[in-house]
Formats: structure tokens, sequence, C-alpha cells
């Protein structure tokens, strides 16, 4: 089949976007820590910013939708939070509860998925809130590393930073609640997938 071949495809145009993003983590996190090159770092964010949203629409108006696509993209958006927030709470411009509280939501979530293969499932939906998170907290955090200076640009950077940050910890969190209500849900109403039988 024709489409199975695309979805099984790797080396895409919007595939090679994620990993271009990808590439960006460790870069970002060199600029931060090492030189505290902020403009250069922000221009990283800002350069994954907009790949992210060409990825995404590249593979809908190709027709290049592919699995591993389906995989790079969230997890180029789970490891440049992660990059993110270790990078700002060494250069203590955000507090350690914040950067441990995504990670730790995460790390919980991952912790369902062995329930979720007791019945067949790898994952569930991504949920809108989700997005919506993570929508907020990669606008908060370049504002966070803009605020990190002196006069008005980087003081209004810092509140309005923090305004996106507070709704995007709230706001992940919330998701990953309704993530394992949908877990818990799903374990009470599906029957436990029997090991070795592939009907």
């Amino acid at each position: 089949m024709g489409d199975d071949s695309t979805r099984n495809r790797v080396w895409t145009l919007p595939n090679l976007l994620s990993m271009l993003r990808l590439a960006g983590v460790p870069l970002f996190l060199w600029l931060v820590l090492g030189p505290e090159a902020d403009l250069l770092a922000l221009g990283v964010l800002m350069l994954s910013g907009i790949t992210d949203f060409l990825d995404g629409y590249l593979a809908r108006k190709l027709g290049q939708t592919s699995v591993l696509g389906q995989v790079l993209d969230p997890v180029a958006d789970r490891l440049y939070i992660l990059a993110v927030v270790i990078g700002l709470a060494l250069r203590d411009i955000i507090p350690w509860w914040a950067a441990l509280s995504l990670p730790l939501r995460d790390l919980l979530l991952w912790g369902l998925v062995p329930l979720l293969r007791t019945r067949g499932y790898s994952a569930l939906p991504v949920h809108f809130l989700g997005k919506a998170a993570t929508f907020n907290l990669l606008y908060a955090f370049p504002l966070l590393l803009l605020g990190d200076g002196e006069g008005t640009v980087a003081t209004l950077a810092e509140v309005f930073g923090w305004a996106f940050a507070l709704w995007g910890i709230g706001l992940y969190w919330w998701a990953g609640i309704l993530y394992a209500w949908q877990v818990r849900t799903l374990l009470r109403t599906t029957e436990r997938r029997q090991a070795g039988h592939d009907a």
C-alpha cells in the first residue's frame, strides 16, 4: 500500500525539520550555560517554534505524515521544555520547584504506559489541554530568559513570562490528570489483553 510506505518513510521534509529541532536542544543548553549568549539562545528557541509549526503544517500539506514524525514531534517538545527548565533553573532564573514540576508530571505519565499496554494500547491521543500547556510554556521560557536583565523591556518580559509559565504549568498538570483519568477509565472498561493472543 502506498499509504503504508509513506507512513514508514524516514527522510521526509517534516522529519528533517524535527531532527533539526532536536539538534538545537544541546546547542540551546550550551548557549545558556556556557557563554550565556542569551540572544543567540532566544534565536534557537524561536527557530524551534518556527520548525515546530512547519513540520506539522508540511506533513499535512505534502501528505508526509509518518510514524517517526508522530514520535519525533512530541519528543522534541518534551526535550526542549526539559532543556529550558534545567538551563533556567541552573541560571537561577526560575525556582527549582517550577523546573522539577514539569519532568515529574511526565515521569508519572510514563509510569502509566505499562498499564495501557495490558489493554493493547501504547498511548492515548494527545489532549488539546496538553497542546495549550506546551504553547504557553514555549512562550513563557523565552520571555523569562529575556527578563533576566535590567530595564523596562526585561521587567515586562519577566511579568508576561511568569503569566505564561504559571498558566502553562497549571494546564500541563491538568492535562496529565485528565490523561490519568482516561487510563483509569480504560482499565475499568476494557478487558485485559491476553499475552500471546493475536486476534
